[in-house]
């Protein structure tokens, strides 16, 4: 049987995040109907189908791709149980361009490496965000479910939801406020980025209103 490439990365909701590492994976080699994707899935939760379609569709000898290990896991545990499941199937497992190779010494090495940074940014971004509501909360700027966030908050939600950690229902519960909230934050950073590339689109459609 025919070794083949099978794709796989976690995204944001974020529809240029989506097609962006769509497109890092066609781009390796992989077929487009071969491409496993996960939308809003946090990489730190297990439970997640466009993985477990991918890791199911893989045989002996095929190639699990990755844009990044940061696409596929962001805790130390869960790369190491996928990446010794892949070891242990004789699946290989390429990051990038870079395929990784178990049974090589330095590639381990990295491998966890790579995999320890990738938690440590999420443990820092998490860190940051507590203890920036408990800054608020201490000066009284954050009462129960403050019903809008300030400019900073907006922008650190925003990083979160590209980073593709959290669901719409997590960050809700992380920033305190309610999922229509923000709905309402990422749609007005949607649409400021829309004016932004397409500024005489959006003079002309003013003045046609």
């Amino acid at each position: 049987m025919t070794a083949v490439l099978i794709g796989y990365a976690r995204c944001s909701t974020d529809k240029q995040d989506l097609e962006a590492n769509r497109q890092i994976l066609l781009d390796l080699g992989v077929p487009a109907e071969r491409i496993y994707l996960d939308r809003a899935y946090s990489g730190t939760t297990r439970a997640r189908p466009g993985l477990d379609q991918a890791l199911a569709a893989v045989r002996t000898g095929d190639t699990l791709v990755v844009p990044k290990l940061d696409r596929l896991a962001r805790s130390v545990p869960d790369a190491r149980q996928i990446g010794d499941s892949l070891a242990a199937r004789s699946i290989r497992l390429q990051l990038g361009t870079m395929v990784y190779d178990p049974t090589d010494p330095m590639g381990k090495m990295f491998f966890n490496i790579l995999a320890t940074f990738a938690e440590f940014e999420v443990d820092l971004l998490r860190m940051r965000t507590r203890e920036g509501m408990a800054i608020a909360r201490a000066k009284g700027k954050l009462k129960g479910r403050a019903p809008k966030l300030s400019a900073t908050r907006q922008a650190h939600l925003l990083k979160l939801h590209a980073a593709g950690e959290h669901a719409i229902v997590e960050l809700a519960e992380l920033f305190e406020v309610s999922r229509q909230t923000v709905y309402r934050v990422l749609e007005r950073a949607q649409a400021t980025a829309t004016i932004a590339s397409h500024p005489v689109d959006a003079v002309r459609r003013e003045h046609e209103q």
